[in-house]
């Protein structure tokens, strides 16, 4: 059993990576395994729904003038790159729409890096299914434990978290597959650190999907490199000027190594109902309910005078983005999520697009929310509160947001999140047969096969 109790504060990097390094498929418990097809399901479902979207389409145009290679399939596009390019653009639509997997400790989008860095690999050579999701359950759990260290002032400070840590999500992931020693993985450490950068600034943009293409690019670089004996710095997450201390104020250091095997970050994995920021999803969900109440259609949405959403400081923080012109920044805009939610009673992938922010009618009643800050409230927790003329209000009050770890998507609404997905995004690919793929997988012999049934058409 490749389990790990301690480590002293001076041995984080080699720790992580002698555990990585010795972790086997036997040492994972069947309720990880499980999750970790889960979060493979919920990722397929999100690349297909975005692999024509315009942030896709001109990074494809960009990326593929320097490939150098046919070596992987690009999803849905019926395009074949190289490796490392393949793996950006396949992380680039995986979250592009905001539909991804989220860690909730750290709000970490684990699958996205690693998943792309992973499959790309698998393309080059003959892989089973179960060393594929061996290798990225460890990925998933480093780049989490990493997040976990330097959160919640690493985000707070302007990383953005899931290209920050997904590089070394993507590196041991990679470094797995490969065979790589407890030295070459801590040298792969080195050199994600090196390249480990995201700004939140870029939310709501097309530039957030290159920070997000490169923690997958450039962790599959650092695990080659490694390979080489690509050296690099001893401590290269825990040293003076590591990336833990340079982004963090006061990082825990030692959450990266405490209990390792027996405390599995996947099992902290959500998945989002809605195409948005998580800290929206209890907001949309009351806001679905409001919109239903015989109440609301009395008293009518034009003459609500304010809209009151009591939640997590982090709600304000992530979303408080009134008059957004495009879906891309309307995913972030809790603004934009009540009045398209409020007005429409859907809140789908339609609802978050450039179309429904040009409804002026949305951007008038965005206008009416008002950010009631309570750090007592949970992430997945908010109150909605509907207020009229003469004292009338209405009040929905979500505890427990669908989605949340304790209340997660069952494993019917993930397969029918591929179905829908899928035919959103136009690539022709046949559901049900990536469905099976997807939940057989630790039994395939070629698990690289797996992607000829997401390979797509070129339109």
């Amino acid at each position: 059993m490749a389990t790990q109790t301690h480590t002293s504060s001076e041995d984080i990097s080699v720790g992580l990576a002698q555990f990585i390094e010795n972790c086997r498929w036997e040492d994972i418990p069947d309720v990880v395994r499980h999750e970790a097809k889960r979060s493979l399901l919920n990722y397929f479902a999100a690349a297909l729904s975005a692999c024509f979207d315009p942030t896709v389409e001109r990074a494809a145009q960009v990326y593929a003038r320097f490939s150098a290679a046919q070596q992987a399939t690009v999803i849905g596009r019926g395009q074949r790159l190289d490796m490392l390019t393949a793996a950006a653009l396949n992380t680039m639509m995986a979250n592009v729409f905001d539909f991804d997997d989220t860690h909730i400790p750290t709000i970490i989008h684990p699958t996205a890096p690693v998943a792309p860095a992973v499959f790309a690999l698998a393309q080059t050579r003959p892989l089973s299914g179960a060393n594929l999701l061996l290798s990225f359950i460890l990925g998933a759990e480093a780049e989490c434990r990493i997040g976990q260290a330097v959160s919640p002032g690493h985000y707070s400070r302007g990383w953005h978290i899931t290209s920050t840590c997904g590089v070394f999500g993507a590196a041991m992931a990679t470094g797995k597959l490969l065979g790589l020693s407890t030295q070459q993985l801590v040298w792969a450490l080195g050199s994600a650190s090196a390249q480990a950068s995201g700004l939140v600034e870029t939310l709501g943009t097309m530039s957030k999907s290159v920070s997000m293409g490169n923690a997958s690019r450039n962790g599959m670089l650092s695990a080659f490199l490694a390979q080489q004996d690509f050296d690099g710095p001893a401590q290269p997450l825990e040293g003076a000027r590591g990336f833990l201390n340079v982004t963090a104020d006061a990082p825990d250091c030692q959450s990266i190594v405490s209990e390792l095997g027996t405390r599995w970050e996947l099992l902290n994995n959500t998945y989002k109902p809605f195409p948005c920021g998580v800290v929206l999803n209890p907001v949309i969900e009351a806001c679905l309910g409001l919109a239903k109440h015989p109440e609301l259609l009395q008293q009518g949405l034009h003459a609500l005078e304010r809209i009151e959403l009591h939640g997590h400081p982090l709600l304000r923080q992530r979303t408080d983005r009134p008059n957004v012109a495009t879906g891309r920044e309307s995913q972030v805009s809790a603004q934009h999520a009540v009045a398209v939610s409020l007005t429409r009673g859907k809140a789908g992938l339609a609802e978050f697009s450039d179309q429904a922010v040009a409804d002026e009618s949305l951007r008038a009643l965005g206008r009416k929310v008002v950010f009631v800050e309570d750090a007592s409230f949970a992430v997945e927790a908010a109150t909605v509160k509907l207020h009229w003329a003469q004292g009338k209000s209405l009040v929905v009050a979500i505890d427990i947001a669908r989605g949340a770890r304790a209340k997660p998507l069952s494993d019917q609404e993930l397969e029918n999140k591929v179905r829908t997905l899928c035919e959103y995004g136009g690539s022709g690919c046949e559901p049900e047969a990536l469905i099976q793929a997807v939940w057989a997988m630790d039994r395939a012999t070629d698990v690289g096969q797996i992607m000829q049934l997401v390979a797509g058409k070129n339109k």
